[in-house]
């Protein structure tokens, strides 16, 4: 239901945290490497055809230039979502380049290296017809609670010497 496609394998360890969530969320996904630069009809032949092999929503991270996102949003209109990934200029040229698309050719783009919450808006949007999914989204989003709870409790038990809480 999910495709991941980064620009290249060097990329896996920021989109491993995307594919790590969507295991988590028993959501099926592919994992893929495509380069815009270096496998441009393969791209576009990836995004063509994604609509018939079930994918519903795109995660595409990419770094420097990062024309992936685009160049996938314009050969198809299935939701993606890209996730700039640090490199040159830590990250901001591969941030500036998903998130200036021109008019027609909308990608959603989280934060660099973000791509758990690339990982977290898609399920969101399959949510939006399966019920299951959403009350997982939901307990995964109490436990983001829990843990601010937990903390502000361990924050409680810390002494200083002018501390008033």
């Amino acid at each position: 239901m999910v495709s991941i496609i980064m620009g290249s394998t060097s990329d896996l360890p920021v989109m491993d945290r995307a594919a790590s969530f969507l295991d988590q969320m028993q959501i099926p996904f592919e994992l893929n490497a495509l380069s815009a630069h270096r496998t441009p009809a393969e791209v576009e032949q990836f995004a063509s055809s994604a609509r018939e092999r079930g994918i519903r929503v795109i995660i595409a991270g990419a770094g420097m230039s990062a024309a992936l996102p685009g160049v996938i949003a314009a050969n198809t209109t299935i939701p993606v979502i890209g996730v700039p990934v640090k490199g040159m200029l830590d990250g901001l040229d591969a941030m500036l380049s998903i998130i200036q698309m021109p008019p027609g050719i909308p990608v959603a783009t989280v934060g660099i290296d973000a791509a758990l919450n690339a990982a977290i808006l898609a399920a969101q949007i399959l949510a939006l017809g399966d019920p299951d999914l959403a009350a997982r989204l939901q307990a995964y989003k109490d436990s983001l609670k829990q843990k601010i709870v937990k903390a502000n409790q361990d924050l409680a038990q810390v002494k200083y010497k002018y501390k008033q809480n």
